[in-house]
């Protein structure tokens, strides 16, 4: 005979605080114990995770409900905490996966900032469900404050780390699997600058050096990084070529985004601010910097984009973003090359991503084209069509 499911909460100590925990007896007469998280000593309500004499009461109450229902999934304990399960992917993604250390740091800062606070350091690993990872996708969508490709980037890490967990803990499930992401759009839309209105800026910049990074980000595309990165010995001036070999990510030096070595036309406007850079007195030799500071280290990114709209300002120009100068060359390179070559100039990793300067760039002879070709695939003259409208057929 079955009896009624019972149980009582206790508080234990560790090395990180008390931390309470569920002890009960199943309707079957099977005994579990279960860790529920760290204690909240402090005023006010609890944050997620953490538990007080009376919240871990009423999970107790939550667990034996479940078990008289039948509804109670008991999971293999891992005893791996949330936080446990962070640091594990963090590891994992830099050692392992050997991601960018820009990669690195911008994930660190999501789990840090918004997975951490939320979800509690110390909570166990089983303790979050599917439920809790779906009211926390509402919070950031009710906040309005986050664009959607952002919380989906959120869910997308918290989806690794109980992956990882999975593989690292045991864990049985993956409670982000089945939450839904909210919808990502790219319009497509964003602004450029033309060729003039790149000469003009080049024109006010601050110094030579300004001039032609300028000059060059709009002309062949590369990124912030990657202008960092540029060295002399990466310039061809007999084939007229830029190589792409590094990025430079918070003053460290890594690979290109894409991952790969690239080499990018060098026009005649880019030679000739170049050519002119390579005749000031220090820092030209193959391994120095071309766009460096004055003591030949890496420039400030946040300066040189101060620098930028200030220069914008004099032009008289629109306010546009250092990266778009970078859409500048892709609105130019889409009219001259075929797609497979600008997605190899820019370094996109997929087609898709240089589609978006196709749409950008308006065909204006779009109809013509289109008629000359009807014309030519049909037989004889284009017929000259008419008709007389009646007035029972007006409206």
């Amino acid at each position: 005979m079955t009896s009624a499911a019972s149980g009582h909460v206790y508080l234990r100590g560790g090395k990180r605080g008390g931390v309470w925990y569920a002890k009960y007896r199943l309707p079957d007469g099977v005994q579990r114990k279960q860790r529920l998280g760290p204690d909240w000593a402090e005023r006010g309500r609890p944050p997620n995770g953490s538990y007080t004499r009376r919240t871990a009461e009423a999970a107790l109450r939550t667990l034996l409900t479940d078990a008289e229902r039948g509804e109670l999934v008991v999971q293999r304990q891992t005893g791996a905490t949330f936080g446990d399960a962070c640091t594990e992917w963090l590891r994992h993604i830099e050692h392992d996966r050997e991601r960018r250390p820009s990669t690195v740091t911008d994930y660190r800062s999501v789990v840090n900032h918004n997975l951490l606070p939320y979800f509690g350091k110390e909570t166990a690993l089983e303790r979050i469900s599917g439920d809790d990872i779906e009211r926390y996708r509402r919070a950031r969508v009710a906040e309005a404050r986050l664009a959607n490709r952002t919380i989906t980037k959120q869910l997308v890490i918290l989806h690794g780390i109980f992956r990882r967990a999975q593989r690292a803990y045991g864990l049985r499930g993956n409670p982000a699997a089945g939450v839904d992401r909210p919808p990502v759009r790219r319009s497509g839309d964003f602004a450029v600058l033309s060729p003039d209105e790149v000469e003009a800026l080049a024109g006010v910049a601050e110094s030579e050096q300004d001039a032609a990074l300028f000059t060059t980000a709009a002309f062949s595309g590369l990124r912030m990084g990657e202008l960092r990165a540029l060295r002399w010995s990466d310039v061809d001036f007999m084939k007229r070529l830029i190589h792409v070999r590094g990025a430079v990510a918070r003053s460290t030096l890594g690979e290109p985004k894409s991952g790969r070595v690239r080499s990018v036309p060098m026009v005649d406007q880019v030679l000739r601010a170049l050519d002119g850079l390579s005749r000031r007195e220090l820092f030209v030799a193959g391994e120095d910097l071309i766009f460096g500071t004055q003591t030949g280290w890496f420039f400030d990114d946040s300066r040189v984009r101060r620098r930028y709209h200030a220069a914008l300002d004099r032009a008289g120009l629109k306010r546009l973003r250092f990266h778009d100068l970078r859409h500048t060359f892709g609105t130019l390179a889409v009219q001259v090359f075929p797609l497979s070559d600008v997605k190899a100039y820019m370094g996109h990793a997929n087609i898709e991503t240089t589609m978006i300067y196709v749409h950008h760039v308006p065909r204006t002879d779009a109809a013509d084209r289109l008629s000359r070709a009807l014309e030519e695939a049909g037989e004889g003259p284009p017929k000259t069509w008419s008709r007389n409208w009646s007035r029972t057929e007006q409206f």
